[in-house]
């Protein structure tokens, strides 16, 4: 199953970026149709007005993304994401320019 480090943010009860967003491992299917990420599964959803995932255990939204070099994750907002102890050392090696993916452990 590949893995990548992502950009997540909870759209559902915040306005606009004004959610908790993380920089995080995210593993997805074959078809990058579902995403496992904290625990979740978070499938794609078409159509959502802020987001792109749904969490299908509680319904909550989330936007997922790639992480950006230049740090402007958040499309109206500048708070800048936790980024989790377990993506640090990749996250970091991704702003100086390396990639952001890794295959399965």
């Amino acid at each position: 199953m590949p893995r990548r480090i992502m950009y997540l943010q909870l759209k559902t009860g915040h306005d606009t970026d004004r959610g908790p967003s993380w920089i995080a491992w995210v593993r997805f299917t074959r078809t990058w149709r579902t995403a496992y990420v904290h625990g979740r599964t978070l499938r794609r959803w078409p159509g959502l007005y802020d987001a792109n995932f749904v969490d299908v255990e509680t319904g909550e939204e989330f936007w997922l993304s790639g992480p950006k070099r230049d740090r402007t994750d958040g499309r109206y907002g500048n708070a800048q994401p936790v980024v989790e102890g377990d993506a640090a050392a990749r996250y970091a090696a991704f702003l100086a320019g390396g990639p952001a993916t890794k295959l399965a452990d």
